[in-house]
């Protein structure tokens, strides 16, 4: 973490990332000395209220954090900022979004955990926008003129007030990843939950962390009972509200979801947790699986990065993909919408036997004909990243065509023309097909 001091003495001239977290409250008007070189700047973990009127004086910034401040507005002067991409003002006291806040370069826009009722018509501007974290908010409604923002990938609307949804949002057409729990409309679409083992947070040993997401940290630990002791992972959510939605919606999606071999197994939930956060008792999995993936970049977005150069071989892909849709027609018949369908939530081992997991921005639905085709287009994502990296050897040739066809099908723009994960399996099972 950079230091006040340290801008002020010039240290840092010619920066392109600078992060400040030092109780500021107000902005420190010697960052304008890197306007020529500041693409990221991070102001999060302070106290400010405003940015200043000529803040666009950084015409090469990019990204710009300001989460966990004391703004009860998102400051107009934004919109001024020719290449700004990404903003992130999560867990402030926003209640308003200035109609000129919204610079029509964005790409990725988080505003978790405010307090906002309503947004601008001018978000129908940001045609780039691919990317919007909304959970944690006051919304019932979402302006018409969002329905020009045909990029959208990702969209996160948990924990709001939202009674219905617009049908112009489920009909856009790189709409991918989308969170609806925590809403009046998706609880009452929940369905009677079967009752969970209860944990008592004391028969529980914690030990080392194993992964961290989104909505909380996974722990390895050792879970003591009468019968004996286990070894078992603990996930612990951070607090009420995460960046995908509410702990109960995920821990509701893991019991309604049920056992499935390309699930991984929940067997409780912890109570009497000494700071009173929620938590899931699980299996603990093979040190040999593990992230397909890591979550997207800055740079990419919404789509996942692997490591350089990573190769998979056809057989591994055949059976990761099947395995895949299987487990996704189980939760669309349980009326669940994962959300969050992505690699970096698979597990997986050199096989290509793997785990879906992270149900944080799960949510459920009934008689929904979109809902399932918007995952099935996250499959065809994750589809095409895995044939990116298939090597294939020459007599594999149809196969690879084949699944290339198939990927292509669960990516059409028109959303009612894409299979349903039934289909898809269906294909993927067929002798014909391999």
């Amino acid at each position: 973490m950079d230091t006040l001091s340290r801008l002020c003495s010039g240290e840092l001239a010619g920066s392109s990332r600078l992060d400040l977290c030092c109780g500021l409250t107000e902005f420190p008007r010697e960052i304008f000395d890197l306007a020529d070189t500041l693409e990221i700047l991070n102001l999060s973990g302070n106290r400010l209220s405003e940015l200043p009127d000529d803040f666009a004086r950084l015409h090469k910034l990019r990204i710009l954090f300001c989460s966990d401040n004391s703004f009860d507005h998102l400051p107009s002067v934004l919109g001024g900022c020719p290449n700004l991409e990404m903003v992130g003002f999560k867990a402030n006291q926003i209640a308003t979004v200035e109609e000129a806040s919204l610079s029509p370069s964005l790409r990725w826009l988080i505003l978790t955990d405010n307090r906002i009722g309503s947004l601008p018509a001018s978000i129908g501007r940001c045609l780039r926008l691919q990317k919007l974290m909304l959970a944690g908010n006051r919304l019932s409604h979402l302006p018409d003129e969002m329905a020009a923002c045909v990029n959208l990938e990702l969209i996160r609307l948990a924990a709001n007030d939202f009674s219905g949804f617009p049908d112009w949002l489920f009909e856009l057409p790189r709409l991918s990843w989308l969170g609806l729990g925590g809403n009046p409309w998706s609880d009452r679409q929940c369905r009677d939950e079967p009752t969970m083992v209860s944990v008592e947070w004391e028969s529980l040993r914690i030990s080392h962390v194993l992964g961290e997401g989104a909505s909380g940290v996974i722990h390895h630990a050792h879970w003591h009972t009468e019968a004996g002791s286990q070894a078992v992972a603990v996930k612990v959510f951070r607090g009420e509200v995460t960046s995908d939605g509410l702990p109960a919606s995920e821990v509701a999606a893991c019991m309604v979801g049920g056992n499935h071999r390309n699930l991984i197994g929940v067997m409780g939930k912890v109570s009497n947790h000494p700071d009173g956060k929620s938590g899931l008792v699980m299996s603990l999995i093979d040190s040999d699986f593990a992230n397909l993936a890591g979550p997207p970049s800055f740079d990419s977005c919404t789509r996942d990065v692997y490591a350089e150069g990573e190769t998979f071989d056809l057989a591994a892909v055949l059976q990761m993909v099947c395995s895949l849709a299987s487990v996704a027609c189980q939760l669309h018949e349980r009326g669940i919408l994962h959300g969050d369908f992505y690699a970096h939530n698979v597990l997986c081992n050199e096989e290509g036997d793997c785990l879906l997991g992270d149900f944080g921005a799960a949510s459920f639905y009934r008689e929904n004909e979109w809902l399932e085709r918007i995952e099935v287009r996250a499959f065809g994502c994750l589809l095409e990243e895995l044939l990116e990296r298939c090597a294939t050897a020459q007599n594999e040739a149809g196969v690879l065509a084949n699944l290339w066809a198939l990927q292509g099908a669960c990516m059409a723009e028109m959303v009612l023309e894409r299979p349903l994960f039934a289909e898809i399996l269906l294909k993927l099972e067929n002798p014909n097909f391999r």
